[in-house]
């Protein structure tokens, strides 16, 4: 099969991926739009609230990893199915919410369905692109959390309005299911060029291109590595960073630089727009490196370390004296963020071995969403006690430390075994004289 062909279908693969990344996070994002009208309508206090979001994060975080096994048990193919199926129809479920134990229990579903699919889809992107080119299918998925973003308050707000907030999870769950008979077109499509339903083409590529036969460790052996701590302690750092923004960019400019609800509206999608031109710039650009030559160690940390140094710009928004300005730092630094990301979470799939990639990513992300659920109260009482200076200096230090993990970690390269050295030459070798074997 000629390259073009293969390329068009790896396309619509990331595409469908990348429909997949906006609805998860649209169907995420409702609760918070519609939040008043379900604790008005259900007797919510905010403490409810709390516990109902908390239920969607800590299945979130179990099945990040539960369902990272699953993509690699089954690929990325049936996962995909598997998980926005679930999640679809949990999201949908909301709309019969009675109380707090039916809302908790709807949100504890919902994040079990979410909680498995970006590792299914980085499992994808592994599966049909190479390294060279596997970072831009990374970086348009990821594009997907900011564009939910800023397509769930408008569409939720309309939908509520003329509907009820009950109507807004029944549209939005639905909208997933849309994406299913195209996902089983397009494999029906594949199955008939390649003769098989799950190719992996890029595994066949890189199985053909090793220098090395491949001698993949064991879960547990990769778990012992300290190159993938490092590398999951720097997609750690970073994703705290990004879910201080995510949830307290609004309020700090509302309190401190005195934007009112309307000017929320109307300026603070800007850091999320300039967070996807991020994201498709760091995967292009790391990626023209590596196909002219740079190597995988040096192209990837070439965008790594710059886009890291832009986020930690970050911390000096609080300080400067014009809003806009503020605005501008911040948008610079979520550039910075997603560029970051594009690549940090590609390395992921360049250092595991190939059978336990999903899960060993989905560790990571669970280590993320773990340290940002954490952080949350933390960064609640230090901005009652002291202000939002610190945790903006605190969100610029954690790309700082970030860059640290990340060249503590080595070169950017495949785990594997070392190769063992028969006993009669390690003798020969310190003695300076043949040694029979057997001795």
């Amino acid at each position: 099969m000629n390259a073009s062909p293969q390329n068009r279908l790896a396309w619509m693969v990331v595409l469908l991926l990348f429909a997949g990344s906006v609805l998860n996070y649209v169907d995420r994002a409702v609760l918070g739009v519609v939040m008043p009208q379900v604790r008005r309508d259900l007797a919510l206090s905010n403490a409810d609230y709390g516990l109902a979001v908390n239920a969607f994060l800590v299945l979130y975080m179990i099945f990040y990893i539960l369902g990272g096994k699953l993509a690699d048990r089954l690929g990325c193919r049936r996962t995909f199915l598997l998980t926005i199926v679930f999640w679809s129809v949990a999201n949908m479920l909301h709309a019969l919410a009675q109380g707090l134990r039916s809302l908790s229990f709807f949100r504890a579903l919902l994040g079990m369905g979410e909680g498995g699919y970006y590792p299914t889809a980085i499992r994808g992107a592994a599966e049909w692109f190479a390294p060279e080119n596997r970072a831009k299918a990374v970086g348009l998925f990821l594009c997907g959390l900011s564009v939910g973003a800023l397509l769930t308050p408008p569409m939720v707000a309309w939908i509520t309005t003329r509907y009820g907030w009950r109507a807004s999870f029944l549209v939005t769950g639905a909208l997933g299911l849309l994406l299913v008979p195209p996902w089983l077109l397009l494999h029906r499509r594949i199955a008939k060029n390649y003769g098989q339903r799950d190719p992996a083409p890029a595994y066949r590529h890189d199985a053909d291109s090793d220098s090395l036969p491949e001698e993949e460790l064991s879960l547990a052996e990769v778990l012992k590595r300290r190159k993938y701590w490092c590398v999951l302690a720097a997609r750690a750092m970073t994703d705290t960073a990004w879910y201080f923004y995510l949830f307290w960019m609004p309020g700090y400019f509302q309190e401190v630089r005195g934007f009112d609800l309307q000017m929320v509206g109307r300026w603070l999608w800007i850091p999320y727009f300039t967070a996807d031109l991020g994201a498709l710039a760091g995967a292009w650009i790391s990626s023209a490196l590596i196909q002219r030559g740079f190597g995988l160690n040096r192209g990837r940390k070439s965008v790594l370390i710059p886009s890291a140094m832009l986020g930690a710009l970050g911390g000096c928004a609080y300080f400067v004296p014009a809003p806009f300005l503020a605005l501008t730092v911040i948008s610079v630094a979520l550039f910075g963020h997603l560029s970051w990301s594009t690549n940090i979470h590609t390395i992921i799939t360049e250092i595991t071995p190939r059978k336990h990639l999903a899960v060993l990513y989905g560790i990571t992300g669970a280590a993320g969403t773990l340290m940002g659920a954490v952080s949350q109260p933390l960064i609640g009482r230090v901005v009652d006690l002291a202000g939002y200076a610190p945790p903006f200096v605190g969100t610029g230090a954690a790309y700082l430390l970030a860059i640290a993990l990340l060249l503590s970690a080595g070169r950017i390269e495949r785990m594997r075994r070392a190769p063992t050295v028969p006993r009669q030459v390690e003798l020969s070798g310190s003695t300076g004289h043949q040694t029979p074997a057997g001795r």
